[in-house]
């Protein structure tokens, strides 16, 4: 039986491997933490009873991947579909409110109804067609393409000057301006207005902003669970450092290895050529995240009460004022009003924290490798839209963006992308190529987010990564040969 193994047990290297071990493969997953997840991981907070993700705790692609579909991820986990997807309030009390229903939203928003939904609905009416148009290669001939051309002509409206002009309000602009900050990258520019318009489509898509009840490590124990289910075995606090000391088999018999990691492991390949080794050397990573996790004694006391129904929160204040945030992280500097991505698990899922309690944790955008603990910044930010909020502080626990590389060895100086999400890496992710999951290494395979489709918690840079190996190894399967409707 011909051998694969996988380098990191995030979504992406956990989905490959499940794809492969269903293909027959013998699979050993080794990672280097204590438990699998890479990012959808989930540990204890600062005080008892208390629990937090890694990074990611809201999955807005994870129901929508084809992968993750295919797998049966909506009946292995119990999900939370909030009825607000995210919200964001404003100096005076007021407030955007994506709600998960399209009209719901337009509706809150007064004179910009229409034009909420003039952006939003022909995406959210294909959706499906969105997320295969961004899900894989860019240099691939879109099987949709008048989809396609209606995402690139409002991609490159929003991602322009022309962008805050589509609205009239402080609040729609604002509650576009949270998803076009995900991406931690300049404001206005495709990049961050295709990542945003893909995250606010989904936001009203038939699935919602979801998340796992008890947290994003449910995601990595389906996972895991399907790979042993088929053979697959997995060795955790194993740091992989450089491949040549690494025994993965014989590429002459068919054996695979993958690299759930950053392309920067490949590096240390003892065949890897010379042309190859100098594109991955000049692959480029991103600005950074800083995160803090609180303890409080009680909710959030948000000053729009709606607002405390909502998982998700983007701070920061206007679009002007987010995009000077995030153009400031981009020169290497922060802000001192910086934007502010919160969740709020414990709105909808009462094991995240104790009874009476609230779990809230928070990152801000900052430069690469940053030792800046965010804490007081994110405070007086939450306390700026939620007086009292310091108040309830039982505790906190800081992790800088020094600090990631160390949890997650794929988070290069913090970057959680993996790599800077630009249009240009966009094409050459990490090189270019109509599969860049391929290395010129025989038997060795990219799945990461430094491949595409990029950064999110959806598998598919892992299935897109197996599937390759499938293919050139003779043996190509779909996903519904893998994983046949009623055998999963």
């Amino acid at each position: 039986m011909a051998r694969a193994t996988v380098i990191g047990s995030g979504p992406n290297g956990l989905a490959a491997a499940v794809a492969l071990a269903r293909a027959g493969y013998a699979v050993e997953v080794i990672e280097a933490a204590e438990t699998v997840g890479g990012g959808v991981r989930t540990l204890d907070g600062p005080l008892p009873g208390y629990r937090y993700d890694v990074c990611s705790a809201v999955h807005p692609a994870a129901l929508t991947s084809p992968f993750f579909r295919a797998f049966g991820m909506a009946d292995r986990v119990d999900w939370i579909r909030p009825e607000i997807s995210y919200a964001h309030p404003l100096d005076g009390g007021c407030a955007g409110i994506a709600w998960h229903d399209l009209e719901r939203t337009a509706d809150g928003l007064g004179a910009d109804a229409r034009a909420w939904n003039a952006l939003l609905r022909p995406l959210v009416r294909r959706l499906d067609e969105v997320v295969e148009f961004t899900g894989g290669s860019m240099l691939r001939v879109p099987r949709h393409p008048v989809t396609g051309i209606r995402f690139g002509l409002r991609m490159l409206e929003q991602g322009s000057a022309l962008g805050p002009r589509a609205f009239r309000s402080d609040e729609a602009n604002a509650l576009l301006a949270g998803v076009l900050a995900h991406a931690n990258t300049p404001l206005p520019s495709p990049s961050s207005a295709a990542a945003g318009l893909l995250l606010a489509a989904q936001a009203h898509g038939e699935e919602g902003w979801a998340y796992p009840r008890g947290g994003a490590q449910r995601i990595a124990d389906a996972l895991q669970a399907d790979l042993e289910a088929h053979g697959g075995t997995v060795r955790t606090g194993e740091h992989v450092h450089d491949l040549a000391d690494l025994d993965w088999g014989d590429p002459a018999r068919g054996d695979l290895l993958v690299l759930n990691s950053s392309p920067r492991l490949a590096l240390t390949h003892p065949g890897i050529p010379s042309g190859y080794a100098r594109a991955l050397t000049a692959y480029r990573y991103g600005p950074a995240a800083a995160k803090v996790d609180f303890a409080l004694s009680g909710p959030v006391p948000w000053t729009n009460q709606t607002v405390a129904l909502s998982p998700t929160v983007h701070l920061g204040g206007t679009r002007a004022e987010i995009a000077e945030s995030e153009n400031a992280v981009a020169r290497g500097a922060v802000s001192d009003h910086p934007y502010v991505l919160t969740v709020q698990p414990s709105v909808l899922d009462d094991t995240r924290a104790p009874d009476g309690g609230a779990a809230l944790w928070a990152y801000i955008h900052v430069p690469a490798g940053s030792d800046l603990d965010p804490t007081e910044l994110v405070t007086r930010q939450v306390e700026r839209f939620a007086p009292g909020f310091r108040d309830l502080i039982l505790g906190s626990r800081a992790v800088p963006a020094s600090a990631r590389e160390a949890l997650n060895p794929a988070e290069i100086g913090g970057d959680i992308f993996g790599g800077s999400f630009t249009i240009a890496q966009a094409l050459r992710r990490p090189v270019l190529a109509a599969a860049p999951w391929r290395t010129p290494m025989s038997g060795v395979y990219l799945a990461s987010a430094s491949t595409p489709p990029g950064p999110g918690v959806n598998g598919m840079a892992g299935w897109h990564a197996a599937r390759t190996a499938l293919e050139d190894a003779g043996a190509p399967a779909s996903l519904d040969e893998l994983f046949p409707a009623s055998g999963r």
